[in-house]
């Protein structure tokens, strides 16, 4: 059954043009563990889901690029010739994504393209690597490219890089074209191979509680943990030179060669701040593997135990948490319902994300949206999501 927003993406197409396009999407994706090891060369555990991006695509016999945006209610027209960055922001990630495409000596006519779609803005829930990813399938199968998957997803990021201007490591692009129903990915971020993890859900749902800020410390303090990550391994690598990366450290290094010098540990406090940050993201990968490993034997429940830890980490070791975040997580700490919580994205606003059983989750939401307005004085956007599979071809 055609859903409402393809319903009405293809009328709103028809009434533009008057044509029938083609209809592709890709979806959102969430991060179920393995938080800020994607710059230390780490692993990631993600799926795409419910939610996602369309795009409504036609070739043209010029070369112009015409471009509607539903959600935003806007246009863009420009030329294929002269492909280039916009003040139109929501532009730029189509763009971009066309522009790698020349980059790598495909050529093409114009084309119209209008998106649309149900990802949430601002939840951290990736909605730039969904528009990017469905315009590079849309180009590819428009004008049978026949680029393969990876190669897609490495220029949906690096459009993000040039023409958005964000520096984004590779796990939401991967997720969004790869994904697979009622699979998790486990993808190595150094090496970008992957491997697909079954997590059935069977009885529960995942649940996305969005606390509704996004506090300015955020992109500062992202560049801020990676330069103390970069400097934990230049301690490592005077006595282990084979430690490219926080990947290859062993938590006995950190404790021998970052902490292990007592004198200057105890005099300098920003020498204990690198041990904490090292020890987490260390932590963190072990907990991913381990994770996977649970998985593989239906083990939800010892996965949402690491859950909670991977959330102690952030919040007291990686301090990228926020009163928020740490307040919903502390609320479904102990409900037997919840099997596990943490929060999910870069930090210091966004998401928590939680594994709750289906029928608690009305009760749940009612009494965390109470609380929750009481003390943060704000309101909380509840989401329910289901895994689904990556970028897909939805009416030829």
């Amino acid at each position: 059954m055609e859903s409402p927003i393809i319903k009405k993406l293809v009328n709103y197409y028809r009434e533009i043009f008057n044509s029938k396009p083609l209809v592709l999407r890709s979806p959102a994706r969430v991060n179920i563990i393995g938080e800020h090891t994607d710059y230390n060369e780490g692993f990631v555990l993600p799926a795409a889901i419910d939610k996602a991006v369309y795009v409504a695509v036609e070739k043209r016999e010029d070369d112009q690029i015409i471009l509607h945006s539903i959600d935003f209610k806007d246009k863009y027209e420009g030329r294929v010739s002269e492909i280039k960055r916009t003040d139109k922001h929501w532009a730029n990630y189509i763009l971009g994504v066309a522009a790698q495409f020349q980059k790598k000596g495909y050529q093409f006519n114009g084309f119209n393209l209008i998106i649309d779609g149900d990802v949430p803005l601002g939840a951290g829930l990736s909605s730039s690597a969904a528009v990017e990813c469905a315009t590079a399938y849309a180009i590819n199968v428009l004008f049978g490219f026949g680029v393969d998957k990876k190669t897609l997803a490495l220029m949906a990021q690096k459009a993000e890089h040039e023409f958005a201007g964000v520096l984004c490591g590779i796990m939401d692009q991967f997720a969004s074209v790869f994904g697979q129903k009622d699979h998790v990915i486990k993808l190595d971020c150094r090496s970008l191979e992957y491997e697909f993890v079954p997590l059935k859900l069977e009885g529960y749902k995942i649940l996305l509680l969005n606390t509704n800020v996004k506090h300015s410390l955020a992109s500062s303090e992202y560049n801020t943990r990676r330069q103390q990550c970069e400097e934990g391994v230049t301690m490592i690598r005077k006595h282990y030179p084979e430690v490219k990366s926080l990947r290859d450290a062993t938590l006995e290094m950190v404790n021998q060669h970052v902490k292990g010098n007592e004198v200057i540990y105890r005099r300098c406090k920003y020498v204990e701040v690198i041990y904490r940050r090292c020890k987490y993201v260390i932590e963190e990968n072990t907990r991913l593997l381990e994770g996977c490993e649970d998985l593989k034997k239906g083990d939800i429940g010892a996965l949402g135990a690491k859950m909670y830890r991977s959330h102690e980490g952030l919040s007291k070791e990686y301090e990228v948490s926020c009163p928020e975040l740490d307040f919903l997580v502390d609320s479904v700490r102990n409900k037997p319902d919840v099997l596990g919580a943490r929060m999910m994205g870069g930090g210091f606003g966004g998401c928590t994300i939680n594994l709750v059983k289906e029928t608690a989750i009305d009760g749940l939401i009612s009494e965390l949206s109470a609380r929750y307005n009481k003390e943060m004085n704000k309101e909380l956007t509840p989401y329910i999501a289901q895994i689904e599979d990556g970028s897909s071809v939805v009416i030829i």
